[in-house]
């Protein structure tokens, strides 16, 4: 975890995944510390987010936001302090939320910089229950799911930072809560510890009949962030007009062809007009940036009532970064992964 005070480190792209990345896409770097400009700060990663889009971003394909060019930085959050400031509104050892990626220093004029004060009490939470996974959750559930009271959800990655928070509200309104997570133990800790009423191995041979049994009044609001055999699954089991928010499809993120089987566009798009589905999808801060302070102000709330739970799947070390991130995209975390870059002191 040892940062220096005269060289930078980070992790660029150095090729194209075709399917799943490998440690050949990525390669670590050393260059000089930059210096500020008069305007600017320099800021030092203390947390790096690493986040399933960032997939999305390793490949020149269209999507809402442009890829990372070859040989440039890995993109990604930062909870991150300055260093040094040439900038009227920053000063140093003040905290910040960056979009710095996956290096020690990086150069901001602090346009995209949220500031967290001089003493925050959880630094990393700024990547997670109170940042963009926790605000996904927050929108994507409440203005696209619509959730009421009595009501079944059902939303995988249950254990994840978006799964789990998604939940978790989802109980706070009322509603009966169905979870799919990889493995028995995710599946005790989304019941006894985020309170949801059931959570279903998706790994079990039967994985699809347990999820009708755990469902018995059928689904109301299924949050997507997994896609795959899960929404198989889901599918025959929605409800007339129940909501389904999109914020993700992790288990298509590697494909480089269509799933195999049957073509299931047909069958989609006949139930989305027989039953009504609503199916949107979202970018959160496309979409809902003027709204985080609705958001924040429920969410401390909730954490400090104890209604919501948050646990963090951290890492050390910024050469570790490429792994957990591998990790990530086969469900090897467990809570919200987060790279702890260097120390939170100065």
């Amino acid at each position: 975890m040892t940062q220096s005070t005269q060289v930078n480190r980070r992790i660029v792209l150095a090729s194209r995944p075709h399917g799943a990345p490998t440690p050949e896409n990525f390669r670590l770097e050393e260059q000089a510390l930059p210096t500020p400009a008069q305007g600017e700060v320099l800021l030092r990663a203390v947390y790096l987010s690493l986040d399933p889009y960032m997939r999305g971003r390793m490949s020149d394909g269209p999507s809402y936001a442009e890829p990372v060019a070859l040989g440039a930085v890995m993109v990604g959050a930062t909870v991150s302090r300055v260093v040094a400031s040439k900038h009227e509104k920053f000063a140093e050892g003040d905290w910040v939320l960056a979009n710095s990626g996956w290096q020690d220093y990086a150069i901001s004029d602090g346009s995209d910089l949220m500031p967290l004060g001089t003493a925050p009490k959880a630094p990393s939470y700024a990547l997670g229950i109170l940042g963009m996974p926790g605000f996904t959750a927050y929108m994507g559930l409440l203005d696209i799911g619509k959730p009421k009271e009595g009501e079944t959800l059902v939303v995988a990655a249950a254990t994840g930072p978006v799964g789990a928070t998604v939940g978790q509200i989802a109980k706070i309104k009322g509603c009966r809560v169905v979870g799919v997570a990889g493995g028995a133990e995710k599946c005790r800790y989304a019941v006894e510890v985020q309170g949801f009423d059931a959570c279903i191995d998706h790994h079990a041979h039967d994985f699809a009949e347990q999820l009708a049994q755990a469902c018995p009044q059928g689904i109301d609001i299924y949050y997507e962030n997994v896609g795959g055999k899960v929404f198989d699954a889901v599918l025959p089991l929605l409800n007339t007009k129940a909501r389904i928010p999109v914020c993700g499809l992790i288990a298509n993120y590697n494909a480089t062809a269509l799933q195999p089987g049957p073509d299931r566009l047909a069958l989609l798009m006949s139930t989305i007009l027989v039953k009504r589905l609503t199916v949107q999808g979202f970018i959160i801060f496309d979409d809902y940036a003027p709204r985080y302070p609705e958001f924040n102000a429920d969410m401390q709330k909730w954490l400090a009532n104890e209604q919501i739970t948050y646990r963090e799947d951290r890492v050390v070390g910024l050469a570790n970064a490429p792994e957990a991130f591998m990790g990530l995209l086969q469900g090897r975390n467990f809570g919200k992964l987060v790279i702890q870059v260097g120390p939170e002191e100065q």
